[in-house]
């Protein structure tokens, strides 16, 4: 990765062996967004993307909270004021940009966990959202609050992908309402994988991508892939797409790696080649 994402200058960032962890500054006002953090997020998720040999090393991502908070959404002052003087063109500018962020996250080659506590809302609930997998504390409160500031509920793509993660009736309810969902709600409703104490939140969402980053992770990249592009696909069609991955993963050392160890009693070293 370049210098500018290795060193952003809206967010905190931080490589531990080959996982990077990613937080939003400015805890005082629980992490809101910025155009300028917005671009540089987007910017740095597309990097993991492009194939550059020096952000291949990242095999995989915690976004994760800061000062006892994930992330507040858009900035009153910095984001929803100024777009008051915008026009049409301007604002269509804007809505597009915020999207490619969730569109850069869940494009990205490498899974990415959320780390989740305290508030979670807005633009923030859609961060978590577009990650592969969420992780909160019992006192995580999200909360997809467009309606309440006049908005509709269908902001970044919650439309289509809340639905999927929750259910219908369910993403109804938190985005006609834009009421928060409980730690508890959320963990029983599937958004959450798990729930964790506060203290140790961070140090499990690390440990989990480190067991991503040392799994085989062209296969990882392969699961991502299809888990995205089977939601347009009928089942036929998903199960023609998955014979052809699984054939191009059989062409990996990986999977001789595992055959290997597999004879040899021992556990396979992957590689992701």
């Amino acid at each position: 990765m370049s210098g500018s994402i290795l060193h952003p200058k809206t967010f905190n960032l931080r490589l531990d062996g080959a996982v990077a962890h990613i937080t939003l500054a400015r805890p005082e006002r629980k992490n809101p967004l910025t155009f300028d953090s917005y671009a540089e997020l987007r910017a740095t998720f597309e990097a993991l993307a492009s194939g550059d040999p020096s952000a291949m090393a990242v095999k995989a991502v915690v976004i994760g909270s800061n000062g006892g908070n994930f992330c507040s959404g858009g900035d009153v002052h910095d984001i929803i004021g100024p777009l008051l003087d915008r026009d049409m063109s301007g604002l269509l500018a804007f809505t597009r940009t915020t999207g490619a962020l969730v569109r850069a996250i869940r494009k990205c080659p490498q899974p990415v966990i959320s780390a989740i506590d305290g508030i979670c809302v807005g633009a923030g609930a859609m961060i978590a959202l577009a990650s592969d997998l969420r992780f909160a504390t019992p006192t995580a409160k999200t909360a997809f609050l467009f309606t309440r500031v006049g908005l509709a509920g269908c902001d970044m793509g919650a439309c289509a992908m809340l639905p999927r993660v929750i259910g219908q009736g369910r993403a109804a309810d938190l985005l006609y309402s834009g009421r928060t969902m409980s730690a508890d709600e959320g963990e029983r409703w599937g958004f959450y994988n798990r729930l964790v104490a506060p203290e140790a939140l961070e140090a499990e969402a690390m440990a989990f991508a480190a067991q991503f980053a040392a799994g085989p992770t062209f296969a990882h990249m392969m699961t991502k892939t299809m888990l995205d592009q089977e939601w347009s696909m009928s089942v036929d069609q998903a199960i023609e797409a998955e014979a052809q991955a699984q054939a191009i993963c059989m062409q990996t050392h990986d999977f001789r790696r595992a055959y290997d160890a597999f004879v040899a009693k021992g556990r396979p070293a992957f590689q992701g080649d």
